[in-house]
C-alpha cells in the first residue's frame, strides 16, 4: 500500500470518527473533521503532509501525489 492510499484511509477513517462522535458524544468533535479537511485542503496546494513524511520515514513506497 502506498503511501497516498494510506494518507486517504486515514483522512476517511478520521473524518467517519469525528462525525460519529460529534452526534454521539458532543459537537466539538466536529472540529477535528473541519481541520482533517483543511489538512488535505492545504496538503493539495503545498504537497506538505505529516503523516506522508512519517510514513516516508517508516519506509512505505510513495505513490504519485507523495513522491
Amino acid at each position: 500500500m502506498t503511501i497516498d492510499r494510506i494518507v486517504l484511509a486515514f483522512a476517511g477513517t478520521m473524518v467517519l470518527l469525528s462525525l460519529a462522535l460529534g452526534l454521539l458524544v458532543s459537537p466539538y468533535w466536529f472540529l477535528l473533521t473541519g481541520f482533517v479537511g483543511l489538512n488535505l485542503l492545504q496538503s493539495a496546494f503545498t504537497g506538505f503532509c505529516p503523516l506522508a513524511i512519517l510514513l516516508k520515514r517508516l519506509g512505505r513506497p510513495p505513490g504519485a501525489a507523495f513522491s
